[in-house]
């Protein structure tokens, strides 16, 4: 029980510096433009809470795919839904911050966030996945 606990705190915490670190590396950009939800909130403000949210629900749904056995399935899963979380709130951000200022139509939308976010998704993941799973990776390595 504390081995759940432990780990589930580890991954709830990597999982927070992975989603504040990809908002600020992909929608950075988008720092000193005003959101049009909340005049007053800074981008802090959000990227803050949307990193709690974040952390919340992938952190639930990474439970039970850690008792998958094996390991490329379990992985690519994560991978997916990191992926579609994270890019999900980079929309969300950029039409907060940018697109209802503008004239964007929803591919534009969609353009203009996969150009900006796409890389630092990918890579921040991907990182994160590694932290996560750094025993398997260090046993495929030993061998």
């Amino acid at each position: 029980m504390i081995k759940l606990l432990t780990n589930t705190a580890r991954t709830a915490i990597l999982l927070w510096i992975c989603t504040i670190t990809q908002i600020y590396w992909s929608m950075g950009i988008l720092t000193d433009n005003t959101s049009s939800g909340c005049l007053n909130c800074s981008f802090f403000h959000d990227a803050f809470f949307i990193s709690l949210f974040s952390t919340l629900i992938l952190t639930i749904l990474f439970l039970p795919l850690d008792r998958i056995k094996k390991n490329s399935f379990n992985i690519t899963a994560k991978w997916i839904l990191l992926m579609a979380v994270c890019f999900f709130w980079d929309y969300t951000i950029f039409v907060d911050r940018e697109s209802s200022w503008s004239t964007y139509d929803f591919k534009a939308e969609i353009y203009c966030t996969m150009y900006t976010s796409a890389l630092p998704i990918i890579i921040v993941s991907a990182i994160t996945l590694i932290i996560l799973h750094l025993d398997l990776v260090l046993s495929k390595l030993k061998k």
